[in-house]
Order: C-alpha cells, then sequence, then structure tokens
C-alpha cells in the first residue's frame, strides 16, 4: 500500500514491516589474499557451509586470489537479487565499465559482457580475459546444479593464474547474483563506477566477507538496515577509500 509520501508498506523477511522507499540496495561483498584451499563450498544456507579440500602450491609464489559477491535488493517488492534492481540495466553498464580493460567469453563467443551477462545460465562460466588465447577452453568450470565453486578449484587455479577472471551467475530467491574470482584485487575501479550511482534511490554497501558469515549478516538489510553489523559500510558520495 502506497501512502502520499511514495512509501510502502510491505512484509519482509523475519515477519517483520518497514516503512520504506522505492531504492534498490546494492551490496560488494569482497574477500582478498585468499588461499585456494580456504575457498569455501557456495550453499544458499551460508549458515551451512563447508571448508573445501586443499590444493598446495596454488599460484605460486603467491597462492592468493580475491573473490567478489555482487548482490541486490529491493525491500519494498520483497525482491531479493541483482537483477532484481530498479537501476539494474545502469548498474549492468557500469559494472562492465569496471571491467572495460577485458574481453568477455562465453565458451569460445567474444561478446561484451553485458551480452555474457544477460545470456548465460546459471553455474556456467564467463572467462574475462585481456589476452586473445583460449587456454581455459579444457578446463572444467561449468557448475552442474548441485556443484559449487568448491569442487572446480583446480580448473579455477589454471585460469586464474594467467590473470584471467573467472565470472557465474549464482541463484538468488528472486533472481540471481553474480561471482566473480580473479588472481589481483581489483576492488577499486568497483568501488569507484558504482559509488558514481549512489543517490535515494540506489544505496551501496560495501561488505567484508570475511565479517559476513551467517544467513543473518548477509541478509543484514532486513532487520537492521540503519545500524548493519561489522563490516558493513555504506559508500556515500563523499566516501574516500
Amino acid at each position: 500500500m502506497r501512502n502520499c509520501r511514495g512509501f510502502l508498506f510491505v512484509d519482509i523477511p523475519k515477519s517483520r514491516t518497514y516503512r520504506i522507499k522505492m531504492t534498490d540496495l546494492f551490496k560488494l561483498i569482497f574477500e582478498h589474499d585468499i588461499r585456494l584451499d580456504q575457498l569455501r563450498e557456495r550453499q544458499l544456507d551460508r549458515d551451512t557451509q563447508e571448508v573445501s579440500g586443499s590444493i598446495e602450491d596454488f599460484l605460486k609464489p603467491d597462492p592468493t586470489y580475491s573473490k567478489f559477491y555482487f548482490s541486490g535488493t529491493v525491500l519494498s517488492k520483497n525482491e531479493f537479487g541483482l537483477n532484481c534492481l530498479l537501476n539494474y540495466d545502469e548498474w549492468l553498464n557500469s559494472f562492465a565499465e569496471a571491467l572495460n580493460e577485458y574481453q568477455a567469453f562465453l565458451g569460445e563467443a567474444s561478446i561484451s559482457l553485458n551480452e555474457a551477462v544477460e545470456e548465460s545460465e546459471i553455474g556456467e562460466p564467463i572467462i574475462l580475459s585481456k589476452g586473445e588465447s583460449n587456454h581455459w577452453l579444457d578446463q572444467d568450470l561449468k557448475l552442474e546444479k548441485d556443484s559449487n565453486v568448491g569442487h572446480k578449484k583446480s580448473g579455477l587455479a589454471n585460469v586464474l593464474k594467467s590473470d584471467d577472471l573467472v565470472l557465474y551467475k549464482e541463484p538468488a530467491h528472486n533472481g540471481y547474483d553474480l561471482h566473480l574470482f580473479s588472481k589481483k584485487n581489483i576492488y577499486l575501479p568497483f568501488f569507484e563506477q558504482f559509488k558514481k550511482m549512489v543517490s535515494d534511490r540506489f544505496r551501496f554497501y560495501s561488505i567484508n566477507g570475511k565479517r559476513i558469515r551467517s544467513e543473518r549478516k548477509f541478509y543484514f538489510e532486513t532487520w537492521t538496515l540503519e545500524r548493519p553489523p561489522h563490516g558493513v559500510e555504506e559508500v556515500f558520495k563523499d566516501t574516500v577509500l
């Protein structure tokens, strides 16, 4: 129900009701300097994530990588998923601009990143490369219905060590999120691009994934939006790193 100020009263998880605007809540969850043997299995219930087995000597001499998880919420519509954002098209353009040095490949096809995201299936790898090589084609990277990136560490390691990136769509409650893996820490271009979008209709939260280990904390916006937990920082127009 809408009142004269343009707010909606909606039911959200935990059976609580909020007085909220039609506003995008975008979450960028990052983790850096992770060893591949610490890669957690992706499950819908983050409370039940398990640590996968290890791979030795990954990415010698510095066996680490970064990962970025992109998620969105529109509380006024009770929708959870990056592509549910009211400003999703603008978001996708900003995402592509942050990665404009890379060429996207879906299978053997070289296409734009926007097209790759739109056309790919859940679990189908999108490779982002600065070169023209196709060395990833012999790697087993596709995630089947009940598999996750924890099952693909060997192939993932072989792609990341070449400085290429691997991007997946992952299922969300009402759509999909995106999950990106990179040998390098490429947080800065994301921060700069998404900060430009900040407005009263687009709120941007930068989140340290090492501090968000539960379902409740991941969906903090449903119960403590204005006082987010430790590790969650809202980005404003004047925020600097």
